[in-house]
C-alpha cells in the first residue's frame, strides 16, 4: 500500500491516472496528452505506475495499453480514514 501511495505522491503520474480515467490508452495517446513530458521519463513513471499496481499494462503487438487497476485504488482510498460524526469536544475536555 505505501508504494502505491509513493507513486499517488508526483504531478505527473496523478496526470497520467487522470488520462485513463475514462479509458484504456495506448502509449502514444498518453504521450499526445502529455507532450510536456519526454518519452524515457514517461516509460518510468508508466513503470513506477505499474510497480505500485495502479494500473494494467496488456501487450498489443508493438503497442502497450494501459488502463486504471480500479482493485488497487479501490483500496487506497477506503485505506484513508473517513471522517465521522463525533462531538465537538476535545477528547481532554471529557474526562
Amino acid at each position: 500500500m505505501v508504494q502505491g501511495y509513493q507513486a499517488l505522491a508526483d504531478p505527473t503520474r496523478l496526470r497520467i491516472l487522470k488520462l485513463l480515467e475514462h479509458s484504456t490508452h495506448c502509449v502514444c495517446e498518453i504521450q499526445a496528452g502529455l507532450r510536456d513530458i519526454a518519452p524515457n521519463l514517461l516509460s518510468h513513471h508508466l513503470r513506477v505506475l505499474r510497480e505500485a499496481g495502479l494500473v494494467h499494462a496488456v501487450r498489443r503487438g508493438r503497442w502497450i495499453d494501459y488502463s486504471l487497476n480500479e482493485a488497487t485504488l479501490k483500496q487506497l482510498r477506503e485505506a484513508i480514514p473517513q471522517p465521522q460524526a463525533h462531538s465537538t469536544l476535545c477528547t481532554c475536555e471529557a474526562l
